[in-house]
């Protein structure tokens, strides 16, 4: 990866990072395409952090396939946004601090939601 490293995608929990290797190249592409930075502020997600934070029960976390990148910025957002969407990413959640990204396979694919 050009923009990451491994130990920003670790449970914060645990420390293990279980990440799917596509979604990796996915996320580092978004990453050089869209200019700004990524900080990610939640990534891989062991079962017993998923539901002491309360996470969906079926989270892309858990399998190593999402990730929560911090953002303020309207015009950052924007352009995250449409990067990870022109890389394939199908599956994205924004809210006024930060956007969910995720591909999971197991998952409905092509929705967007608000938090």
């Amino acid at each position: 990866m050009k923009y990451f490293t491994i130990d920003e995608f670790k449970c914060s929990c645990c420390g293990d990072v279980v990440m799917d290797p596509d979604f990796l190249t996915m996320i580092d592409l978004s990453r050089g395409e869209a200019g700004v930075p990524f900080r990610i502020t939640s990534g891989y997600r062991c079962r017993k952090h998923n539901t002491e934070i309360g996470g969906a029960t079926h989270s892309a976390h858990v399998t190593g396939h999402a990730v929560d990148i911090a953002c303020s910025s309207t015009a950052h957002r924007y352009k995250i946004v449409k990067t990870l969407l022109s890389n394939g990413f199908n599956r994205v959640g924004v809210s006024a601090h930060f956007i969910h990204v995720d591909n999971d396979p197991a998952l409905p694919c092509n929705v967007m939601w608000t938090y």
